[in-house]
């Protein structure tokens, strides 16, 4: 793992000073929308947050530590799971559940919010709810969100997203957007600088680095995580990907390889990768396009192997 020096790495001074001018008054909305890019930092506020609010209640109740640990019970965390299984999965396969794109939000763990909030409050003048992910809310359980969101309650919504046009527009409307903005690649590398242990940045020399920080969208946890799937990627798939593949065999050769060693998540990140390094050196916007398609393919989970030997070969008829 690529480790950070310092616990604010992702410190957003705007969206700070706002959430800490509601403490202070505390004004609190029924809820708020987080809405941003990935990785700038949404998740690492609210708990925050959520640790400030409470903080207010009871000040010795080492309410970080229950939080992080999430034992907290005036806290409540929804997260996206498998339309398979049960929330018991371990925390990283959750992860990759999330990555894959089959993740959802199930109108079971909505309606458990009625039975936290129904409860009376133990430690605080208020509870906190706080739903990940909150686009992949399926249709019930959107349903039933907005009307426990309807219903008066002791309790606080934090939503985050980095789809709000995914969410119903009556939920929109009865939360308060928190807008988290992307960092300029500037801002990135001085953070990176700054905060990075060094020791642990071992990026491939074929790569350059302005590719990475492209790549990562404004986004410097976005950045940090291409790195480390840039590094789990085998030098034998690195080393056919300096430039778009001509030769037919070697495509079908290396959508193997690609398919067989990487999950979804890593084969979409090395798509991105891709388009910003072939995009530098052929300026070719149908290549892109071409390219965005996989993608869209990937995160449906739709025939990966084929879908990069079709987007492949039909790379390799451009005129590059």
């Amino acid at each position: 793992m690529i480790e950070v020096n310092k616990n604010n790495f992702l410190f957003n001074e705007e969206v700070n000073y706002y959430l800490n001018k509601i403490i202070k008054n505390k004004s609190f909305a029924n809820g708020y929308i987080f809405y941003g890019a990935e990785g700038v930092g949404k998740k690492q506020t609210a708990l925050q947050f959520a640790i400030e609010i409470f903080k207010k209640s009871s000040p010795s109740d080492n309410i970080e530590q229950r939080i992080t640990n999430n034992n907290h019970p005036d806290f409540l965390i929804i997260e996206p799971e498998s339309p398979l299984t049960a929330t018991s999965s371990g925390s990283s396969d959750l992860e990759k559940t999330r990555k894959s794109g089959s993740a959802i939000i199930k109108i079971a763990q909505i309606r458990n919010i009625k039975t936290f909030l129904g409860q009376k409050s133990i430690n605080s003048e208020k509870k906190i709810v706080l739903i990940v992910d909150a686009h992949l809310l399926n249709e019930a359980a959107s349903n039933c969100l907005l009307k426990t969101l309807e219903e008066p309650s002791n309790g606080i919504f934090i939503l985050i997203t980095s789809k709000l046009n995914l969410l119903l527009n009556t939920i929109i409307s009865r939360c308060q957007i928190v807008r988290f903005r992307s960092f300029s690649s500037k801002q990135i590398k001085y953070l990176l600088k700054d905060y990075l242990d060094n020791s642990k940045l071992n990026i491939c020399t074929k790569l350059k680095f302005e590719d990475l920080i492209n790549s990562a969208n404004g986004s410097p946890n976005q950045l940090l995580k291409n790195i480390e799937i840039w590094n789990h990627i085998s030098d034998d798939i690195k080393s056919k990907l300096d430039s778009p593949i001509k030769n037919n065999l070697e495509i079908l050769e290396m959508s193997k390889l690609i398919y067989e060693k990487l999950e979804i998540y890593q084969q979409i990140c090395l798509v991105n990768l891709i388009q910003i390094i072939w995009w530098r050196k052929t300026k070719n916007i149908g290549l892109v396009k071409k390219l965005e398609k996989l993608k869209f393919l990937l995160r449906k989970n739709i025939q990966p192997r084929l879908a990069w030997e079709v987007t492949f070969l039909k790379i390799s008829m451009e005129d590059i």
